[in-house]
């Protein structure tokens, strides 16, 4: 009888992957932990599951790195994990001994766990941090719109940290003026932030009644929360810090159950942050009478539920810090788009993502509601935003304008007309900032108008195809004509170009006819010559010698990039199909009118 496939010797190491990996059950018996520790440690402290080239145990294994099973092992986290299962089974033990006062006193001293040296563990500079802050944001921003069911282990409490977060961070952005693009998607709205140099995309989903399904495990999203949580709190601590901003601050409970939190934290500023900038440093009893004091009103904010998600609560809170910050040129052009202008909110339109936007580049806003800082009878309004299909009272001294008139204008970097955006109008393509056109090979025309408007304001104006400088005596008539008749303008300057192809093909045959030469001789030359252009090589077009010396799977990864770059060709070919179908369908529409109306 012969030796078994993986014989291995008695007193001989393990060698290669049996040596370097461990499936998930070898990983816990070694932990001496249950599943669910197993995967909290794991995901607190970033380790993931492993794909060896050869898996000893079989494929249906899930094989974990030896170093990261030790790294775990040495972590105080597991002996907290250890001492939190061993207290818990003395609360079972007095509960089945019917001990009901011996439980709820060890329930009162039940031991708890931190993450703060997990996250500066994993985190070593606060640019680590910024550079992971995708997922976090995303994650606590869906929380935060979540109902809380006791069933799924979705606390008030949490939900209501959640919130904080979010408006504190989209304070920081909006006050310092870091937000790039908005982009609203069916999935969302997603943000880009730019701090410190590092491109920060979050998602925030629509403030609609969310339906939670039972084919999600909330038990690992909450964990992975947890962990979110506490980094973003570290986070936000740095950046209300790097501009001289006490962290956390507090919200006024009277402006907050008015459901005014634009203003909430702008006393808390005022009345903290200059004092701690003039005085002195207190003694430290009274330092830590001031921390309890400003513990106490935490939590009893934290009681209150927020009766809206708006995140102007805390968007004065740096009114005077951010000016102290250099400003970049993206920063400078950010803060002055929306300079001198007033919006009102109307009730249907998404309060929460403008009450972010539209401070964030500069604008002054308000709201229908009590606590809002002025009403829809303001005379210095320049715009309101509606989002109906008609408007009743009309006020002649503002523009009426629907929601992604807003997020058009923060993508475009100017102020776009307000005409195709008025009540009642279906407005323009909202076209994402996140795609790049010219790399795809496909420029829609709003984004060709667009490119015209922004060339116009900056005082470099180029002509639309087929028009002369004479058309363009002015930028505002640019601005008007450009975008208002763009199709008629595509459509006269193909005309145009037409017309003098005709005009020089004429005079060239009245050149001929004066020379002697008849036409017809010159269109037979031209088509021999174009014949003999179009004969193909008898000989057979050589295979790349590149290719022969690559490797079969360099040669794959060529063919699979070649197939990629075919179907982005086919998908523009796709799209311009479709763009004339419209318009032949636009352009049949219109004739049937006039002879209807004829």
């Amino acid at each position: 009888m012969g030796k078994p496939k993986h014989y291995r010797p008695p007193g001989k190491k393990k060698e290669g992957n049996a040596a370097r990996y461990v499936t998930r059950s070898q990983a816990i018996k070694i932990l001496q932990v249950s599943l669910s520790d197993f995967r909290k440690l794991c995901i607190h402290k970033g380790v993931f599951p492993r794909e060896p080239k050869k898996k000893v145990k079989g494929n249906h294994h899930t094989y974990y790195h030896l170093k990261d099973v030790m790294y775990i092992l040495h972590d105080p986290l597991l002996e907290k994990f250890r001492e939190i299962r061993a207290y818990k089974k003395k609360i079972k033990k007095a509960k089945a001994k019917k001990n009901d006062e011996l439980a709820k006193l060890l329930t009162s001293r039940a031991p708890s766990y931190k993450l703060d040296m997990v996250i500066r563990d994993r985190y070593p500079t606060f640019i680590d941090a910024l550079r992971d802050l995708d997922d976090p944001l995303t994650m606590v921003h869906l929380f935060a719109m979540l109902p809380a069911i006791d069933r799924l282990k979705i606390e008030v409490k949490r939900i209501h940290n959640c919130r904080r977060l979010c408006h504190e961070w989209q304070a920081y952005i909006s006050r310092t003026n870091k937000l790039r693009k908005v982009f609203v998607a069916v999935k969302g709205i997603y943000y880009q932030a730019e701090v410190d140099g590092q491109k920060i995309t979050w998602l925030a989903p629509h403030a609609r009644q969310q339906v939670l399904t039972d084919d999600i495990d909330f038990n690992v999203m909450l964990t992975f929360l947890e962990f979110y949580e506490t980094l973003l709190g570290f986070v936000n601590f740095q950046l209300y810090h790097s501009i001289n901003v006490k962290y956390p601050p507090i919200l006024d409970p009277r402006l907050e159950a008015l459901a005014a939190d634009l203003y909430a934290l702008s006393r808390y500023f005022d009345a903290n942050y200059r004092a701690s900038v003039q005085e002195p440093q207190v003694a430290g009893s009274s330092k830590s009478e001031q921390e309890q004091e400003e513990s106490n009103l935490r939590l009893a904010q934290l009681q209150h539920q927020l009766p809206a998600n708006e995140p102007g609560a805390l968007m004065h809170l740096v009114q005077d810090a951010s000016s102290e910050v250099e400003e970049d040129a993206a920063t400078r052009d950010c803060k002055n788009l929306f300079r001198n202008k007033k919006f009102f909110l109307s009730r249907e339109v998404p309060r929460e993502s403008l009450l972010f936007v539209i401070p964030a580049f500069g604008g002054i806003v308000s709201w229908e509601g009590d606590g809002a800082p002025f009403s829809e009878a303001d005379d210095s309004i320049t715009h309101q935003i509606v989002d109906r299909p008609t408007q009743g009272h009309i006020y002649l001294s503002r523009e009426y304008v629907q929601p992604q008139w807003v997020y058009d204008c923060v993508n475009a970097r100017i102020i776009l007309p307000t005409e195709p955006y008025t009540v009642g109008r279906d407005p323009p393509p909202h076209l994402s900032p996140f795609v790049d056109d010219e790399a795809e090979g496909y420029v829609p025309d709003y984004a060709k108008t667009i490119k015209q408007l922004q060339a116009a304001v900056k005082s470099d104006i180029k002509p639309l195809p087929g028009t002369g400088n004479d058309d363009l005596d002015s930028s505002q008539n640019m601005l008007a004509e450009g975008f208002i008749n763009r199709t008629e303008a595509m459509e006269a300057a193909e005309k145009k170009r037409k017309m003098m192809l005709l005009e020089k093909q004429y005079h060239d045959e009245l050149n001929m006819e004066l020379q002697g030469v008849s036409s017809e001789n010159k269109q037979n030359s031209e088509n021999t010559e174009s014949e003999e252009q179009s004969l193909p090589d008898v000989e057979p077009i050589a295979e790349d010698p590149s290719r022969l010396m690559m490797s079969r799977r360099k040669r794959g990864l060529a063919k699979a990039i070649e197939i990629g770059k075919q179907r982005k060709k086919d998908h523009v070919e796709k799209l311009k199909e479709r763009k004339r179908n419209i318009e032949a369908a636009q352009k049949s529409e219109k004739k049937h009118k006039k002879a209807q109306l004829s």
